[in-house]
């Protein structure tokens, strides 16, 4: 009799607690007379010590990530994006101006068929160029620099003839978060500074120039001077 008492007593003390760690604005203080380790003895110290111990292992990045919107002081890990595609399908739609819009279209138009890490790649590289001194200072700028010169645009998807139609929405408005991520101060530690890139099955002059910093999916990276 005494054992199913322990269990009840354990599943009604973590349902408390789960409950007060969904109040994000909550400061609790517990006394030792309503703390249940006290109460419940070596029982709950045990399954609560394997819970620490597991949430020890993993990485402080993650769970600043998996817990927390983006606040642009997030650091991603070991070329590794910065969110999965399950996270950023799990976030409210994204929003922004112009330079939102610019960004999120070459996305879609340059990475769709490409890794979160792929897409987030390019959006580094259009960022990249956006700070660099040889390019226009803003997105659009940036995105369309050579427009309206068949082939000669920066941006294939700007100048190649085709129509620029969305169809596939769900992956555009991942594209729209990734886009915002970036633009308020996302990492940029995938391509190492790259400005440049390009598929892996062309072999443009310009590759030979510059150093090669990073290949993610079918794209190689390379960082101008």
């Amino acid at each position: 009799m005494g054992q199913p008492k322990i269990l009840r007593a354990v599943k009604a003390a973590a349902t408390a607690l789960i409950f007060t760690a969904g109040l994000a604005q909550a400061d609790v203080v517990a006394s030792t007379s309503t703390d249940p380790t006290h109460t419940l003895g070596s029982l709950f110290t045990s399954v609560m010590g394997q819970e620490h111990s597991g949430m020890r292992a993993v990485s402080p990045l993650r769970l600043s990530a998996l817990g927390a919107p983006y606040t642009g002081q997030q650091l991603n890990e070991a070329g590794e994006a910065p969110y999965t595609a399950a996270e950023l399908d799990a976030m409210g739609r994204a929003r922004g101006g112009r330079q939102w819009q610019c960004l999120t279209e070459a996305l879609y138009f340059e990475a769709r068929g490409e890794s979160v890490a792929g897409q987030f790649a390019v959006a580094e590289v259009i960022l990249n160029r956006v700070d660099h001194a040889n390019y226009p200072d803003t997105i659009c700028g940036v995105v369309n620099q050579g427009t309206g010169r068949r082939w000669a645009c920066q941006f294939t998807y700007t100048c190649d003839g085709r129509p620029e139609t969305v169809t596939d929405h769900a992956i555009h408005e991942r594209l729209g978060r990734i886009a915002r991520i970036m633009i308020d101060g996302g990492p940029r530690n995938l391509t190492s500074g790259a400005t440049h890139y390009h598929a892996n099955w062309v072999n443009p002059s310009w590759a030979r120039e510059f150093p090669q910093t990073a290949e993610i999916g079918v794209h190689l990276f390379y960082r101008g001077r």
